[in-house]
This record gives structure tokens, sequence and C-alpha cells, in this order.
């Protein structure tokens, strides 16, 4: 059975591109990031294409690249158009896939839809969480609310470990908690190789 892993986070820059290359890396799954907003010469998928080191990821296109660092509503909306929910398709492929989500998953892409309108029933959905101050209501708002959706949910916690943090936010979820990605002083494929061998056994 091939899977689907959705990876979103608590806020923005919590570090889903590095957990999501780490996830891609243990699989050797697909990648695909349906949205980016900004940074478009040094896109997430950029990031990813760096980071790992096997040779049987296929890193599919963008279904919107938008041109400013922004919500993806706002950012299309500079880029003169409307986000639409039809044209966001999940790319085919016999591997296992890994989506990477554009902020939290009630940011929105239009006056209608979230984030959370592009997570399909069947993913598995990756939370990853970093302590600061607000992270655990943040943490709780997101996990509790993909629950109630019915999704299938884990948690990666990033950055400096926290145990105060952490240990509440692991009682009050009760869901699984895939592991932590350190505060590194830098990622590149060797470390990012290393997280893959030990998230491995958790996916």
């Amino acid at each position: 059975m091939k899977k689907k892993i959705f990876i979103t986070g608590i806020s923005t820059e919590v570090g889903k591109t590095v957990a999501s290359a780490i996830i891609v890396e243990a699989l050797q799954a697909d990648y695909w990031k349906p949205i980016q907003a900004g940074d478009l010469d040094n896109s997430d998928s950029h990031k990813i294409e760096r980071y790992i080191s096997n040779t049987k990821t296929k890193i599919h296109p963008n279904s919107y690249a938008l041109n400013t660092p922004m919500s993806p509503h706002a950012s299309a909306e500079i880029d003169n158009i409307t986000i639409d929910l039809a044209k966001i398709k999940e790319p085919m492929t016999d591997n296992h896939l890994v989506i990477e989500g554009a902020g939290g998953i009630l940011v929105p892409l239009n006056d209608e839809n979230t984030i959370l309108d592009v997570i399909k029933p069947e993913y598995h959905v990756v939370v990853v969480s970093r302590h600061y101050l607000g992270s655990i209501n943040h943490t709780l708002l997101t996990v509790n609310l993909l629950k109630e959706k019915g999704f299938n949910v884990s948690i990666i916690f990033s950055g400096k470990e926290h145990v105060t943090t952490e240990t509440i936010i692991k009682k009050m979820t009760n869901v699984p908690v895939l592991g932590r990605i350190d505060e590194e002083p830098y990622f590149d494929q060797n470390v990012i190789r290393e997280y893959a061998e030990t998230f491995k056994e958790k996916l």
C-alpha cells in the first residue's frame, strides 16, 4: 500500500520542509508542494532536491507558483489570479507521495477554501510543532481540528527540545509522535539521511 503523507505546521517557519525531506528520503517517496508562495528561485521543491540523496524520488511541479511570500489568497491576488481548488490535482505516481502544505491548515487559498480543503481523507497528516510562546495552543487547535475531521494524525517536534511543552502536547492530543528534529547547525544530505534512518520504523 503506497503511503500519502501530508505535512502541515502549526504556523509558518516551523520546519515543514526539513520534515518533508526526511520523510521523502526515508520512504524514497515522491514530493509535491501544491502551492508555493514566494521564493520561486529557491522554493521548497528546490530545497527538497538539495536535501535528498536517493534516486527514486520525483519532485512534482506546483499547482500554483505565486510570486509573493504571503498567504496564498493574498499572493494570488497580487498575481491577478484566484486559486481554484479544482486545479490542485494530486500528481499521478506509483510511488509513495509526500505533500507539503503552506503555513498552517487554515491558511486561506481564496474567499472560501483553506489548506484544509486540499487534504484528502486518505492522507496521513503529520503536524510539525516547534516550541514558542503560544505553540501549545496552536498545536492543540491544529491537531484537534484534524482529528475532528477524521484524519489520521501524527506529530513531529522540531527545534530545541522543550520538555514541558512536548509532554503536555503528547498528553492532551494522544496522537503518535514520529520523532523530533533537533536544532541542527545546518541541514544537508548527510544530516537528512541520518534522520531518515531514525524515522523509517515509525513511518
